[in-house]
């Protein structure tokens, strides 16, 4: 048994071990092994159950594929790595055709993607359509197989041979339905008939073959008026083998259906690779050529008479590639093209799409691979036809010009400005200003500006009387090609003049000026008058305008006041206008005054919200229209809340930020504590704050300072009577106790056990119930008020270390000073 467990414990070990070292794969092994099993022909599937196996995690595959963007929908053939590269297209150095400038720039651990499924990916070389062959990837792609339809009916052509099943269908005055297998030396056995030999006989030869011979059996088949029929079909067809060899990504022997043609067998050898031609495809069966492929007839014209149903012991030949040229630029498909040796320039622009409408078609720039330097040649249109291609051509197509042989233009203040042409209609500025319909009603005539070129293409402008021009007071000018003539606006020339309203307008702001815009107007545009609006002043100021002037004057504008009767109407000066930038105010009503509101609330009669019915209306008033106090108030406890304006805030919050700042810095003077507490400060809510009243005196002396005024906003709240005082902060138990008018402070300190160690006697102070403050232990004490004794903070004592620590600079300190002396 324990043998045992020791031997279950060291496969374990071996098992971990195994699985660290298979998990320590790197990226490019990981690839390496996806390529294998691509080109053993594995699905995707299959691939990651077997590098699962090999210990490759989740993770892993992950990473890759964020790093190579591998997806699980992509094909793993498109991924190549610079060992392949290196074995098709050998390294110099020089590079190497077809991508000399991109081979050099690889690095041997690099990756590349050709596909569909282009990415920008980080450590993969993209290669741009220019720089790819025409073609190439016709038989990588997923989504083009050439895959034989097995169920379609069966050609009247298709040759029969060993291993295809016939079927025979005979029916009218007779009925049968069998089923033969050809066997290897190409017959069939019927019994009664014996041995029919069909192999190598097309169907249609087949067909008239197994008639005549069952005919012998069913004699109708063959009389005048046949009543006996007979049909043979192909069921389950044989696999052939072939061969494709040369240039291809995986040469090799492969078992196909019958019905496959040469391009589903090219698409099985994984396509033609870098160097492999397209042109040149060979089919040889029984030594001789059968067929010579031309991808280019298929893609270019949907020639696909060179697709041949293959047969047993076919051999596909790819050649290396004859001669490959390049064109780039304004084409409509700029690649590499493969070419005969009989097709010149004017085929390879045929291929690549003909040429774009920037095109410049007159002539070509070649570049050509010379004996030991490279050349150039430029070639011109009418040369294309007869001009043959060399292997490694590279022709450039250039575009057009962008300037202009005829243009000639117009802008600003014309009807029909834009671009003309010079010609037999324009030659001069008056065809150019009648061809754009003439110059607009807000047109500035008389300085025109010409822009135009000199020889050498500097700018220059020319100043023209267009008006002086139409009317034949001046002779015209003559155009020149990219003439741009600029007829100014007289708007455009003046500023954007405009109108200011503010104060008591339901939309005050600033509008534009029109000539002969008068107050009312300028009012109504800014949506009239608001309810708190004076008719009695409006105001109106103006800038001071004085070109001519030469002197600095002290008086920096006007002023004009007015006043509105029946609701919009001017009263005084009728002839009255606004100017360009005049500031119009309406000032407000001094006798308006909207509603301000107070409340009262507690133990008043009629408590609730009032409006205050004068602007110095005061505690008292609000109190009597109340109906007064009730029987159970407590008018010395009344407290009165009120409103701050922002104003008063902003001062509240400042004062407090100041203060706690300060107070921070003499605790611990740290930013962040300082920070934060701020941060407090400022989060607090300021809006309302108590007033310190005393109602009792109030209500006794109206119109007293003590009667103070109400402001928009202010609750007063009358309490009942309390008799009780609370005693907190430095006691030993602070609690509540009941009213007496017998103690002072003192005694309620000791009704709560007395002053507590750190106690400060001196600072005590009390809070009534109105929200006045009192200081000092001689304070008066009333029912419902506060006592409240502060305490110091508590200092940390004094640990042994530190006192000797103390005492060691101490006796340092010493020493130091008796050592100075000597």
């Amino acid at each position: 048994m324990k043998q045992l467990t020791r031997i279950y414990g060291i496969l374990v070990i071996l098992l971990c071990i195994s699985t660290s070292l298979v998990a320590q794969m790197s990226d490019e092994q990981i690839l390496q092994e996806m390529m294998n099993y691509s080109n053993a022909g594995m699905t995707q599937e299959q691939i990651y159950l077997e590098l699962t196996k090999k210990g490759v995690t989740v993770d892993q595959f992950q990473r890759l594929k964020k790093r190579y963007g591998y997806e699980k929908n992509s094909q793993p053939n498109v991924l190549r790595s610079n060992y392949d590269l290196k074995n098709q297209y050998g390294r110099t150095s020089k590079g190497m055709f077809p991508y000399p400038d991109e081979k050099e720039r690889m690095k041997d651990e690099g990756m590349f993607l050709q596909d569909s499924l282009i990415r920008d990916i980080p450590g993969w070389m993209i290669i741009p359509q220019e720089e790819q062959i025409f073609g190439q990837d016709f038989f990588s792609t997923h989504r083009l197989t050439f895959e034989p339809n097995m169920n379609m009916p069966t050609p009247a052509n298709y040759v029969l041979g060993p291993g295809d099943e016939v079927i025979i269908d005979i029916w009218g005055n007779s009925e049968l339905n069998v089923r033969y297998t050809i066997a290897p030396d190409g017959h069939i056995t019927v019994p009664g008939l014996g041995r029919i030999q069909l192999s190598g006989m097309r169907v249609d030869q087949a067909t008239a073959h197994i008639r005549n011979a069952f005919s012998t059996i069913y004699s109708d088949l063959d009389s005048p008026e046949p009543r006996t029929f007979l049909a043979i079909s192909v069921g389950n067809v044989r696999t052939i083998r072939v061969n494709v060899m040369g240039e291809v990504v995986t040469p090799g022997t492969y078992t196909l259906s019958s019905f496959a043609s040469a391009f589903h067998a090219l698409y099985a050898a994984g396509g033609i690779n870098k160097i492999g031609s397209l042109r040149t495809i060979r089919v040889f069966r029984a030594g001789k050529t059968e067929a010579v492929i031309d991808i280019y007839e298929y893609l270019m014209h949907g020639n696909n008479a060179g697709d041949i149903t293959l047969r047993d012991g076919d051999i596909i030949k790819v050649d290396p590639y004859g001669v490959l040229a390049q064109v780039t630029g304004e084409v409509k498909r700029p690649m590499w093209y493969e070419m005969k040796e009989n097709e010149t320039l004017d085929d390879l622009i045929r291929f690549a799409g003909g040429f774009r409408g920037e095109a410049y078609k007159e002539n070509v720039q070649l570049r050509r691979k010379g004996t030991s330097e490279m050349e150039v040649y430029t070639v011109n249109a009418l040369q294309f036809p007869d001009f043959r291609m060399r292997d490694g051509d590279q022709i450039s197509v250039g575009n057009i010009l962008t300037r202009f042989a005829n243009r000639v233009s117009v802008e600003g203040a014309v009807m029909r400005p834009g671009s003309y042409a010079i010609g037999d209609d324009i030659k001069t500025v008056g065809d150019l200003m009648k061809m754009a319909q003439g110059p607009r009603e807000d047109a500035f005539l008389s300085r025109a500006l010409l822009y135009r070129e000199k020889e050498d293409l500097t700018p220059i402008v020319e100043s023209v009387d267009v008006e002086a021009l139409l009317n034949n007071r001046i002779p015209d000018v003559p155009l020149r090609k990219n003439d741009r003539l600029f007829v100014p606006s007289v708007i455009s020339l003046l500023d954007n003049f405009t109108i200011s309203v503010g104060g008591e307008v339901r939309a005050p702001g600033t509008y534009a000026y029109a000539d002969n815009m008068s107050i009312e107007d300028v009012i109504v545009q800014a949506g009239g008058l608001r309810e708190s609006a004076s008719t009695a002043r409006i105001d109106v100021y103006r800038r001071i305008k004085k070109p001519e002037s030469t002197i600095d004057s002290g008086v920096t504008g006007e002023a004009f006041s007015f006043s509105l009767k029946n609701g919009l109407i001017i009263s005084g000066d009728k002839s009255f206008t606004l100017e360009p930038f005049d500031e119009v105010f309406v000032r407000r009503s001094p006798g308006y005054e909207p509603q301000q509101n107070v409340a009262i609330e507690g133990e008043v009669l009629f408590g609730g919200q009032y409006a205050k019915l004068t602007k110095d209306e005061r505690l008292s008033s609000l109190v009597n229209r109340a109906g007064g106090l009730t029987q159970f108030a407590y008018p010395k406890g009344a407290r009165l809340q009120r409103q701050l304006t922002e104003a008063e805030q902003r001062r509240t919050r400042e004062a407090l930020m100041a203060k706690t700042l300060l107070e921070s810095e003499k605790v611990m003077p740290s930013d962040s504590l300082m920070k934060k507490d701020s941060t407090l400060v400022a989060d607090l809510d300021l809006r309302y704050q108590y007033v310190g009243i005393d109602l009792e005196k109030a209500l006794k002396n109206p119109g007293s300072e003590d009667d103070i005024v109400l402001r928009e906003g202010d609750v007063l709240s009358v309490p009942i009577y309390n008799p009780t005082v609370k005693i907190s902060g430095g006691v030993l138990y602070p609690n509540m106790v009941a009213f007496s008018k017998k103690k002072n402070l003192d005694d309620y300190v000791e009704m709560a056990g007395g002053y507590s160690r750190l106690a400060m006697k001196g600072k005590a102070f009390v809070i009534y119930m109105n929200g006045q403050v009192a200081t000092g232990r001689r304070a008066k004490i009333e029912p419902g008020c506060e006592i409240i004794i502060p305490e110091k903070p508590e200092r940390s004592q004094i640990s042994l270390p530190e006192i000797l620590g103390i005492g060691n600079s101490i006796a340092t300190l010493g020493l130091l000073i008796t050592n100075l002396i000597k």
